[in-house]
């Protein structure tokens, strides 16, 4: 079974069966803990869990429907014009649920790798897409290639503690395009000139044919990953705030309403324009209750082809007020 199933028609028994299996593979839980968070005996998690295995649900991943996020999965696809959307079960991590987004953003990065029906894959960066690739098994990935969309440097020019194109390349043996410069530069000229290089011009082409954009979603506070990662300054975030943003993808930034508002950090990041975002599919690994109003904000946009979000943000996305009205180019299709 594969959690991209249409039927929504699980028995019970199934759908703890998976859970059980995700928590205890997945989550590292004892079968005594997957008992407790289930709510049943520990025996019947033992029996749940030998069924999981005894069906074929345990490979790499675990791969079985679940009821509650397939709901929650149709509700959001319903809301947000999304083609694509995977919600996956927690497993108790607190605030942001890393270890689950990252098992979850390996899988679909494998499956498109197997799939072959992309050449060209562009990648972002930050603390969720790193993990996911630490997550993802070494897989050969001939005939797929991966660039870097965002400058991979801090304003100092030191290398990003949250890299992911040479982790790719480590964990799939695939050609892999690195930006190396800084993700914002310190003034606008500065990007018109690091953009003009030789080499790094030559990647920022490739970024713009890349078939399909991974990415992850920031919101916008001191905290944020562009901020601790040293990306920007106080003062940035401080003028970004200003404007009205409260979430950030791709070098992008937007109202909570989904508006995107330009201002000038934005027009410091070396990364893809806001007619590249309108013009390619995006699909955005993201969770945790930190970034839900981000998500929901990204998700207005109406630029996202697809979402890869944990149970918790999801309930909190269907339950919160709906998205606008999505853009055109959610009607693309890619693989689930």
């Amino acid at each position: 079974m594969n959690l991209h199933a249409t039927s929504l028609h699980v028995d019970e028994e199934a759908h703890l069966a998976a859970r059980a299996a995700w928590l205890h593979f997945a989550g590292g839980k004892t079968q005594g803990e997957v008992a407790e968070l289930l709510g049943v005996q520990s025996t019947k998690a033992h029996r749940l869990i030998a069924r999981a295995r005894s069906e074929g649900l345990i490979r790499v991943f675990v791969e079985g429907p679940i009821a509650g996020c397939i709901d929650l999965e149709e509700k959001l696809k319903g809301a947000f014009g999304l083609q694509l959307c995977e919600v996956v079960p927690n497993v108790d991590e607190g605030a942001l649920p890393l270890r689950t987004l990252a098992i979850a953003g390996a899988r679909y990065i494998r499956n498109l790798i197997e799939s072959g029906r992309y050449g060209l894959i562009g990648m972002g960066h930050g603390r969720t897409l790193a993990a996911m690739v630490d997550a993802m098994p070494s897989v050969a990935a001939e005939g797929t290639r991966f660039v870097s969309l965002l400058g991979g440097l801090t304003r100092r020019f030191a290398a990003s503690p949250f890299d992911v194109i040479h982790k790719l390349a480590e964990r799939t043996g695939a050609e892999s395009y690195v930006m190396p410069v800084p993700f914002f530069a310190n003034t606008a000229k500065d990007r018109e000139v690091l953009e003009s290089q030789f080499g790094v011009s030559n990647v920022i082409d490739m970024a713009r044919r890349a078939e399909i954009y991974i990415a992850g979603i920031g919101e916008v506070d001191r905290k944020s990953f562009i901020a601790t990662a040293g990306m920007v300054d106080d003062e940035d975030v401080d003028e970004v705030v200003q404007s009205g943003a409260c979430a950030e993808i791709l070098g992008q930034f937007f109202t909570a309403e989904g508006r995107h508002i330009p201002n000038g950090v934005s027009q410091r990041a070396l990364a893809p324009r806001l007619s590249d975002l309108q013009t390619h599919k995006i699909v955005a690994v993201a969770g945790g209750t930190s970034k839900t109003q981000a998500i929901r904000a990204i998700l207005g946009s109406g630029l996202l082809h697809g979402l890869i979000t944990d149970e918790a943000t999801a309930r909190r996305l269907v339950n919160g007020k709906p998205g606008r009205e999505p853009g055109k180019k959610n009607g693309k299709s890619a693989p689930g």
